[in-house]
């Protein structure tokens, strides 16, 4: 372990190399958890102004849950998040042949928002909290 000002940093994270492997985990990050993605103020701004295209790669369920509770909830903690469907699974995820995939990510595949997706998503597992 290190210490960078206050925070204390495995050294797994320079010595390990880690990829998303998705056909392995199946998108598990994004529907296990007791709450949404950690988003900041900022990326909820992305999320507001991208909204409508991203729109079109959800759940029809994701988009009702929207519609109710908006882009963003306060977790148990407090934290800004993005919602969860029943508990389990974030609003943006849709499934691709079984996996659970971004449909922030996929807009931003596409070419339709400017927004990859949250700090957090990019970076699990590893976190600033």
């Amino acid at each position: 372990m290190i210490q960078i000002e206050n925070q204390i940093i495995s050294l797994d994270v320079f010595e390990k190399h880690f990829v998303c492997d998705l056909k392995s985990c199946q998108g598990a990050c994004c529907v296990e958890g007791d709450s949404g993605a950690p988003l900041y103020d900022y990326e909820l701004q992305k999320l507001q102004d991208s909204y409508e295209k991203i729109k079109p790669y959800m759940q029809k369920r994701a988009i009702k849950e929207v519609e109710k509770m908006g882009l963003a909830v306060y977790d148990q903690e407090g934290d800004l998040t993005t919602p969860l469907i029943n508990n389990r699974e974030c609003v943006f995820v849709f499934y691709d042949k079984g996996i659970a995939k971004c449909a922030i990510e996929k807009a931003y595949i596409d070419g339709k928002v400017d927004f990859k997706k949250p700090i957090s998503c990019q970076l699990f597992p590893l976190s600033s909290e």
